[in-house]
């Protein structure tokens, strides 16, 4: 029996095949866009998603309502991260952030199985990363202030903030492009003009600096916090987690905006 066209459901209900799902879902020309991949995904998550997907695209179950429970969940992590005891809060709020991620890969997945992507979807994709991972960010300085408001909730705050202003940033190319009339940039546009910045951005990308404040790296580092706090006796290893992704966030700011301006992007 032959299988079924791309995008279209198995025939007879049957599930369709891993290899069917991947050639529609993870095709190389959407895998291999320059920052299309995290990291952990090219190297786990993508191969634990696609079965997921499997799964789900034999539910009723819509793309744009997986981004709204992606949403829900990744909130919740950063309600469990800020609130809760030390233990429970890292371990829990490490597991609701691996749920998060797996449902941000799965919604665009589904999508591109039932050819149901939509501008709707993107847009929702985008704001769901800006809101979870400001959260999250906001969630750690909480917990190290010891679950109250003061200098270090604030600290968080800040550092959520700057976080998603990075995201922004790189948004706003878009929508200085269309109002414009130009055209998508072009990926070869990402180039910069100067040597010496060029050298340090390919230096920060080998060592995944400006991946350190998103929601999964924080995932991982807040159980190594975690692991400090408690062979001390105190937030020590959460304090220096939340100094350290303040320091990045606001460092990444300004060298990102600096890396836009510098490049064709805008031209």
């Amino acid at each position: 029996m032959s299988g079924p066209s791309p995008g279209s459901p198995a025939p007879d209900g049957r599930r369709p095949t891993l290899e069917e799902l991947r050639s529609v879902t993870q095709p190389a020309s959407t895998m291999n866009r320059r920052n299309a991949e995290h990291w952990l995904a090219r190297l786990f998550l993508r191969k634990v998603s696609l079965r997921l997907t499997a799964v789900l695209v034999r539910t009723p179950v819509s793309a744009n309502a997986l981004t709204g429970v992606m949403i829900v969940v990744g909130v919740l992590a950063a309600v469990v991260i800020g609130l809760l005891p030390a233990i429970a809060g890292a371990v829990l709020g490490f597991l609701l952030i691996q749920a998060y991620f797996l449902l941000d890969l799965c919604d665009g997945e589904v999508a591109r199985w039932r050819r149901t992507t939509s501008i709707t979807g993107v847009y929702l994709d985008r704001v769901g990363h800006y809101i979870v991972e400001g959260a999250v960010l906001s969630a750690v300085g909480l917990r190290a202030g010891g679950h109250q408001l003061g200098g270090w909730s604030t600290l968080g705050v800040a550092t959520g903030l700057w976080a998603v202003l990075i995201k922004a940033e790189t948004d706003l190319v878009d929508v200085a492009r269309v109002r414009s009339g130009a055209p998508a940039a072009p990926e070869a546009s990402v180039e910069l003009r100067s040597t010496g910045l060029g050298r340090l951005r390919k230096v920060a990308q080998v060592l995944k600096v400006h991946q350190v404040t998103g929601a999964l790296e924080v995932s991982f580092l807040l159980v190594v916090a975690m692991v400090v706090d408690v062979a001390v006796g105190d937030a020590l290893g959460t304090r220096l987690l939340a100094g350290l992704l303040a320091v990045v966030a606001g460092t990444m700011v300004v060298i990102h905006l600096a890396s836009i301006l510098l490049s064709r992007r805008l031209e």
